[in-house]
């Protein structure tokens, strides 16, 4: 009780208030941000992969195709996040059933963060010693097998770390998602803190954000130092 009594006492009355939204806000952005970087990490780690074994000299050695790949990365990439939220959204209410809420938000924080963990992926996989790759080929793997087995394992702590930076990204996209109807904790400040001038209600959002972002980093952080070898 004195516990409780002593949160409440911390607590700015406004936000005790809008307590219930809060909590709908929170999970509206987990939302997002899970549904987002689950894309990025199931798409975005091959389209990675792939960009960097098509690249001229790789072991697919398409150029055409890290080429195309690429370009298309680019190109979305290129997008401004709140603009490409506009733009897709014939695609998003096809895909959520909905142009608002954080569902649809979800649909563009996903394209985004594609081909923004893809590059990420091609970087790390780019880092590993290509003598590696080249004594796991002379011994007589298969591509898939240098990947799985040698590329993967070796570039993990880098990985992670890359997959850290995406989370930690799209949980301030996730905010700018409010601007735009997606709901979520920027939804909530830019309400109250914005539209009806309730400053404790945005400062208490941007906390939470600001707390979830050093718990993602610092769990990324330790998972590195649990992976690296080295």
């Amino acid at each position: 009780m004195m516990f409780a009594a002593t949160i409440a006492g911390i607590i700015p009355d406004e936000v005790i208030d809008v307590m219930p939204e809060f909590r709908e806000a929170i999970g509206e952005t987990a939302l997002m941000v899970s549904i987002s970087v689950t894309a990025a990490l199931v798409f975005g780690t091959p389209v990675g992969i792939l960009l960097h074994l098509a690249r001229r000299g790789g072991l697919i050695n398409k150029p055409w195709l890290a080429e195309t790949l690429g370009w298309i990365v680019n190109v979305i990439r290129s997008f401004p996040f709140v603009v490409l939220v506009i733009a897709i959204i014939p695609l998003t209410r096809q895909i959520a059933g909905t142009g608002i809420g954080p569902k649809a938000a979800a649909v563009p924080l996903s394209i985004a963060a594609i081909p923004f963990y893809a590059r990420l992926v091609e970087q790390s996989i780019r880092d590993v010693p290509r003598g590696l790759a080249e004594a796991a080929i002379a011994a007589g793997a298969s591509t898939s097998q240098v990947v799985r087995k040698v590329l993967i394992p070796e570039a993990m702590p880098s990985l992670i770390a890359s997959f850290t930076t995406t989370v930690i990204s799209f949980i301030a996209f996730s905010a700018t998602a409010g601007l735009v109807g997606g709901g979520g904790l920027g939804d909530l400040a830019i309400r109250y803190g914005y539209n009806r001038f309730i400053e404790p209600v945005m400062y208490a959002a941007v906390i939470v954000l600001i707390v979830a972002v050093q718990i993602v980093q610092l769990a990324g952080t330790i998972a590195v130092k649990v992976v690296d070898k080295r």
